[in-house]
């Protein structure tokens, strides 16, 4: 629901009812994610996409139809007819579970809270019921905040902190995700599988190094999403002016600052200087630090050099494993442009633990759904 939360905030500030339709699942590949909704008001206003087309109609109609009916929630699932390409279904071959659900606002406070929090760029993690008990499906929690302050209640027991542990660990993981928990005769007897809605902080992008490739690098980042610092010793190098899409430039030697700033597992560090006096401190406390990718550009000799110092300096060869270096995929590239596509590529292809092949070199599913232990 994320993909709407604009509308769905004004929507419930205006206490206007509205079905909203929710992938739960998806089977084989489809073109939009689990979480992603389409909701219409009752005066027949639509907004969103679950499919990129090919079962909107239906989906609108059964938003209508349990808009009209104020009932329970329903489920239902949209795929490929072998028999009839164009009667209703997903043409890429894919399944998508719909839960469709009638949503009062008044009688849901702590959804327009949630929205609220969401539009205004601030993390939230809503644990949606989607299958459970029928007086629960479709009931919300929400996990607002750096506080983390919990909105909403299943069932004002233990439940309650269960699905909130659930949303802060995928809040903290910054991805939205399925969990299930119950199913314990002494403590939750009931089952509840949850789809967790996540709004998280952009993830960060620090680049070492105020080079032409840091620029352009920069720019790809930010498309991206990722939240850009810029860091090098040299304040006649690292500056605003030069770095436009970037939202800090910083002054101060590079190991020096990553030791102060705050970083994750969602963090992404590609050092860029060339120069051994700033690249080995960095790379030596970056590779003992919970990030998620760390690469260093150089040319093979450069690579080889740079880990004879590393390994001098006292860094293990686990920790060594985790270096891409020297950084990006092999696209040919030669420009700061193309070499930024290269770095950007190898950074989406660690995150989601794919290959980085060519997708006509592969077989199975376009769309695999998160991987364990993915880092996000």
């Amino acid at each position: 629901m994320l993909n709407i939360a604009d509308t769905l905030h004004l929507w419930c500030c205006q206490a206007r009812p509205f079905a909203l339709a929710t992938v739960v699942d998806v089977h084989g590949s489809a073109p939009l994610p689990p979480g992603t909704s389409v909701a219409v008001d009752e005066d027949g206003n639509a907004v969103g996409s679950i499919s990129g087309g090919c079962v909107e109609g239906a989906v609108y109609d059964l938003c209508r139809q349990v808009l009209g009916d104020r009932g329970t929630p329903q489920r239902a699932r949209f795929g490929y007819s072998d028999n009839d390409a164009f009667a209703v279904g997903l043409t890429c071959g894919g399944e998508l579970d719909v839960l469709v659900q009638r949503i009062d606002p008044p009688a849901q406070p702590h959804l327009a809270a949630a929205l609220a929090e969401i539009v205004q760029g601030r993390p939230a993690a809503m644990a949606q019921v989607v299958d459970g008990p029928d007086d629960l499906i479709g009931h919300t929690l929400s996990v607002l905040g750096e506080n983390q302050i919990t909105y909403g209640s299943l069932d004002g027991g233990p439940a309650d902190q269960a699905v909130a542990d659930q949303a802060r660990a995928l809040l903290r993981a910054g991805r939205t995700g399925r969990a299930t928990i119950g199913g314990d005769a002494d403590w939750c007897p009931e089952r509840l599988s949850l789809l967790v809605h996540v709004h998280a902080s952009r993830p960060r992008l620090l680049v070492f190094g105020a080079v032409d490739f840091a620029a352009a690098l920069s720019q790809a980042g930010a498309f991206l999403g990722y939240r850009i610092t810029v860091c090098d010793a040299r304040p006649v190098f690292a500056t605003a002016t030069r770095f436009p899409h970037a939202d800090e430039v910083v002054v101060d030697w590079p190991h020096r600052y990553l030791q102060r700033t705050t970083v994750d597992a969602r963090t992404a560090v590609c050092v860029l200087t060339h120069d051994a006096k700033f690249d080995i401190p960095l790379l030596r406390l970056a590779l003992d630090l919970p990030v998620g990718y760390i690469g260093a550009m150089g040319s093979r000799r450069t690579h080889d050099e740079r880990l004879r110092l590393l390994r001098g300096a006292g860094v293990s060869e686990e920790q060594l494993g985790r270096l891409r270096s020297p950084i990006g995929l092999d696209l040919g590239a030669r420009t700061p442009q193309e070499t930024a596509v290269s770095i950007a590529a190898e950074i989406i292809a660690h995150t989601n633990l794919a290959t980085g092949r060519p997708l006509s070199q592969l077989t199975g599913p376009i769309h695999w759904p998160p991987r364990q232990g993915q880092p996000v």
